[in-house]
């Protein structure tokens, strides 16, 4: 019930863009590309923490309250770290650790027991580019959603690229770049990320 509410919102939104505008202006600060300062005080309002869950006072949290994030029972947002959802969801999974000064940019869905080490960048959210004859900054974004499964590491600095779906009981080496999809049960490294051994 709440969920066809939240789309006849967005549809309306979509209807009227200078009504969306407006909203987006109230909630996000244009300038800084995150939420403005009364919004992040309201987020424990509407963002869901499991039970025993923590985010350290360092995090920067760029979560407005028109997508989802949600952060499962046991588990942790380590200090440094920054998480936007604001062009998709954020889902966390239970007993996961995102390491200290990790990036996640959202729609991204992580498991369970998901172990992500130090410096790791998450990103569904790409620049588009193709256009000549305009500036970057002026085309837009696209994005492709990652998907990481239960039972997985992820080493440092590695990097999980736009449409990525990582497997279950995944090993992802330190500094990988990872651009295409991952099966169950391997360990993966390189730039770009390819099998080292099957698990």
């Amino acid at each position: 019930m709440a969920t066809n509410h939240q789309e006849d919102i967005r549809q309306g939104l979509k209807a009227n863009p200078r009504l969306k505008h407006w909203i987006d202006y109230l909630i996000m600060n244009q300038r800084d590309a995150r939420p403005r300062w009364y919004i992040r005080l309201l987020a424990p309002l509407y963002q869901h923490r499991g039970c025993h869950s923590k985010i350290y006072r360092s995090v920067r949290m760029d979560t407005p309250p028109y997508r989802k994030f949600s952060l499962g029972h046991h588990s942790v947002v380590e200090s440094f770290c920054c998480v936007n959802n604001a062009v998709g969801d954020v889902i966390i999974g239970n007993h996961t650790r995102i390491g200290i000064h990790n990036t996640i940019i959202g729609p991204v869905t992580i498991g369970n027991h998901v172990n992500l080490a130090q410096g790791i960048t998450v990103t569904a959210l790409n620049h588009n580019f193709e256009d000549t004859s305009k500036r970057i900054d002026e085309q837009g974004i696209s994005t492709k959603p990652v998907v990481i499964g239960n039972d997985v590491w992820i080493g440092a600095n590695a990097v999980v690229l736009p449409g990525v779906t990582i497997g279950r009981h995944v090993v992802v080496a330190a500094g990988a770049v990872v651009t295409d999809n991952v099966p169950d049960n391997v360990v993966v490294g390189g730039v770009p990320a390819k099998i080292i051994k099957q698990l």
